[in-house]
């Protein structure tokens, strides 16, 4: 039963990485170093920060560079935001009467901020800002609150947050919502892997407080398991190009709107409601492509056996696309252009089909 939780604050519950990124950035500037992408960033950066910085300005004093960094962030700092189903997942702790805990690296300056500006403060009973290596420290943490290690778990979105709580002996969820790719966060071994806490609330709702420990990587058939039957559609407009969309849960590849179906619910229904919620699209002119085996699919965020129900349909006119929480950006481009994108491997079948068929 899990009645400790102890959270990272960057990329698990707010959404700081276009700050940092800047911030970073601007620390580059000043030592003379070019500049990183964003998709860069998010492959280079790492904790503690030494080794981040030791890699690109090795020749800098680290209280130099956190300095230029601090000046820098606390004028971007105001673009941080709560992530979604972050302040839920903390009321559910709160309901549930489990202790919280906080364990950053965030400047404790920038986390009283933070902790104000989101009203995510006021769920944490004890923050610890400001810790250069979180690994060095959880221990303490432990010990100070007497927390008992199978009751306690440490829900981070980067590879040090699962390696401190392998220090500390506890358990470990990764959330794809923050620094680290779905493959870093696989190579660090968590207990289990969710797309978002919103995941995380209903996994424990569903198992009575209970954190069923699913290695990633593992495929284990399981009596009564079956493959989950889907929709999904490559999306048109009047000019010919096609929607494409970026997910944390397929590692921020690029893919198309899509979802399960529901039960009692015809499949073109289903692919009308799944465009309908995920882009705020009303589709017309559906047509049946294919049917694909997704068994595993190695850039899906967990275990998984899909039938895929492809389609093709035409969004007409200059309808607005509002993108739902699971996804993070959208693009309409050229069909040669989507196949320069960095696809996951369904979508890029789709598309060699449609391309084949037309």
């Amino acid at each position: 039963m899990i009645r400790n939780v102890i959270f990272d604050w960057s990329g698990t519950l707010v959404d700081d990485l276009p700050a940092v990124w800047e911030a970073s950035n601007h620390c580059f500037e000043r030592a003379g170093v070019p500049p990183l992408s964003l998709e860069e960033f998010r492959a280079e950066f790492r904790l503690p920060y030494r080794d981040f910085y030791d890699k690109f300005v090795p020749n800098v004093p680290l209280d130099e560079l956190e300095g230029w960094f601090r000046t820098k962030f606390m004028t971007c700092q105001e673009s941080v935001v709560a992530l979604p189903h972050a302040r839920e997942f903390l009321e559910f702790c709160a309901a549930r009467e489990l202790r919280t805990f906080l364990l950053s690296t965030v400047h404790p300056l920038a986390y009283a901020h933070q902790a104000r500006a989101t009203g995510l403060g006021g769920f944490i009973q004890t923050p610890y800002a400001g810790i250069a290596d979180k690994r060095a420290k959880i221990a303490e943490l432990l010990a100070d609150h007497t927390l008992a290690a199978e009751e306690t778990v440490f829900i981070g979105d980067m590879e040090h947050d699962i390696e401190t709580a392998r220090h500390g002996g506890i358990h470990s969820v990764a959330v794809l919502t923050g620094y680290n790719s779905l493959a870093q966060l696989r190579a660090a071994q968590p207990d289990l892997v969710v797309e978002h806490l919103g995941e995380l609330r209903a996994v424990l709702e569903r198992n009575d407080g209970q954190l069923p420990v699913v290695k990633t990587g593992s495929f284990i058939p399981a009596a009564k398991r079956w493959p989950l039957a889907t929709v999904g559609a490559l999306v048109f407009n009047d000019a010919g190009q096609v929607l494409m969309i970026r997910t944390h849960k397929w590692s921020h590849h690029w893919g198309i709107p899509g979802g399960k179906i529901e039960w009692g619910e015809r499949h073109e229904d289903a692919l009308h409601r799944e465009v309908k919620e995920e882009t705020g699209l009303d589709v017309t002119d559906v047509r049946f492509v294919m049917v694909q085996d997704a068994i595993q699919p190695p850039e899906f965020y967990k275990d998984a056996h899909f039938l895929l129900l492809n389609y093709t349909c035409v969004a007409h006119g200059a309808q607005p696309l509002q993108l739902n929480d699971e996804a993070e950006e959208w693009l309409w481009v050229t069909m040669d252009e989507a196949f320069a994108l960095e696809l996951n491997g369904p979508t890029r079948v789709l598309l060699e089909e449609v391309k084949r068929k037309n």
